[in-house]
């Protein structure tokens, strides 16, 4: 078992005098607005389609994190209206534009709008637009942390087999970036959607797969995949928002060299409908969302599960045996409307909801999933702020901290309940002694939430006893 190296041994004597070595309650989050995104005004030229201003607005894409850094895009706004990359520090200085877009929407050199997430390898960030180009349809392109050597590796619609409108975040492989775009070309504008292959000097563009025809509601594989892919050996894993079966799209695999494809569920409006989120693997089990639920699903395509209701839901990371994810509009109790941060385990269990957005001037509307560093998460929000055009966030969780405290005959031991779901569930375990060889038992009775606490009761009996908390 996986211990907490925060979470040192902990002391009682309980024969008669109660020795506490971590005393009084923690706090169990901190939420801190890094960059709130400026006000924006109507763009002279273009003022129903753009609104411009210094920095870039509606955020739809996670972060990237290098170092003390985290890489963003914007899909809108920035000085020419039609999006920025951005980076901030994490503590909140230092933001600057990393590369503005140009002004033109339909064709350019660069490209227009990227709502796509970065990738990073090296000093170079890698990324989508789609929208804009040499053909309107958007690009694929590359350009260093520092800003300087944009480049356009691939320029869509350049054929009649080509694909059209990039929308999530590429993927790595090798020397192999691996996307999807929601439409193709097939001699005429009728695909709906593709999956893509490009190297990160712009040659070798492949299409992988290409889905069924986009004027048929329902088909045998899905259509428009809006989301970045997932890889795992030599396979794709992904999602479509539209077709298949039911016409509520699917979930999918697919070979990096385009053979095997295989739809491992179909969604029918009831288990789910219209994913516009990536997948996260752990183990042969796939998770992601829909707009309102959260789902499991094996590899083989076994074993499909609606796992939560929750509201829109964007995609999901993984730590250890912990998914943490957001929803844009979560309702319920304690719920305000404006959207959340919540994790539960890869099991299913322990479903937390970690931070509640609560609206103007606050932060509120998160779109995007979530990166973690540390005890520390990092996101975006559409809307709220200073000004109402979104930002970027962290959410701060203290070490796990165990509190004993006396009451008459018997010891509390307390732990807070949102620490414990953001490390994914901890165990109270204790010892008599600590020379070796000593041995680790879980603690008795069951603990129980009380406001917001865990707390395991104790009487005071026996030998002194040593604490801890484990993952």
């Amino acid at each position: 078992m996986k211990t907490l190296s925060q979470n040192l041994f902990l002391q009682a004597t309980l024969a008669a005098v109660l020795v506490s070595l971590l005393a009084g309650h923690v706090k169990a989050q901190t939420f801190t607005t890094l960059h709130s995104f400026s006000a924006s005004a109507p763009d002279r030229d273009l003022p129903i389609l753009a609104s411009t201003n210094s920095d870039g607005e509606s955020v739809y894409a996670g972060l990237v994190l290098s170092g003390n850094t985290l890489y963003g895009t914007a899909c809108n706004g920035g000085t020419n209206g039609t999006g920025t990359i951005f980076a901030v520090n994490t503590d909140g200085t230092g933001f600057r534009l990393v590369h503005t877009f140009s002004q033109n929407y339909g064709t350019n050199t660069d490209g227009v709008n990227p709502s796509g997430g970065l990738i990073l390898s090296g000093n170079t960030l890698y990324g989508t637009a789609g929208d804009g180009g040499f053909n309107g349809v958007g690009t694929v392109f590359a350009v260093n942390t520092n800003g300087t050597g944009f480049t356009v590796l691939h320029h869509f619609g350049i054929t009649n087999t080509d694909g059209l409108t990039p929308s999530g975040s590429l993927i790595l492989s090798g020397n192999t970036l691996f996307g999807t775009t929601q439409y193709s070309t097939n001699g005429i504008y009728a695909g709906s959607g593709t999956v893509f292959a490009v190297n990160t000097d712009g040659n070798g563009f492949s299409i992988v797969h290409r889905f069924s025809n986009l004027f048929a509601e329902t088909n045998s594989e899905g259509s428009r995949p809006w989301a970045e892919l997932t890889l795992s050996s030599n396979i794709l894993y992904g999602t479509t928002e539209e077709g298949g079966t039911n016409g509520f799209g699917s979930v999918f695999a697919v070979k990096t060299d385009g053979t095997g494809f295989k739809v491992l569920h179909m969604f029918n409006g009831t288990d789910g409908a219209n994913s516009e989120s990536g997948l996260t693997l752990s183990g042969n089990t796939l998770y992601g969302t829909t707009p309102g639920t959260v789902f499991a699903v094996n590899t083989d395509g076994t074993g499909f599960t609606n796992l939560y209701n929750i509201g829109s839901s964007a995609g999901l990371i993984l730590s250890g045996k912990t998914l943490y994810g957001t929803s844009g509009t979560s309702y319920g109790p304690g719920q305000q409307g404006y959207g959340s941060v919540f994790a539960f385990n890869t099991n299913g269990t322990g479903f937390t909801t970690l931070y509640n957005f609560y609206g103007n001037p606050n932060m509120y509307s998160p779109y995007a999933g979530l990166i973690l560093s540390g005890s520390t998460l990092y996101g975006t929000t559409l809307a709220g702020g200073t000004n109402g055009n979104g930002g970027v966030f962290s959410l701060s969780f203290p070490s796990p901290q165990l509190s004993i405290n006396r009451f008459g005959t018997n010891v509390d031991l307390t732990w807070s309940s949102l620490v414990d779901a953001f490390n994914g569930g901890l165990s109270l375990q204790s010892t008599t002694n600590l020379i070796p060889p000593f041995v680790w038992t879980a603690a008795s009775p069951a603990p129980v939430i009380i406001n917001g606490q865990y707390v395991v009761t104790n009487a005071i009996t026996g030998p002194q006893r040593f604490y801890r908390l484990s993952q």
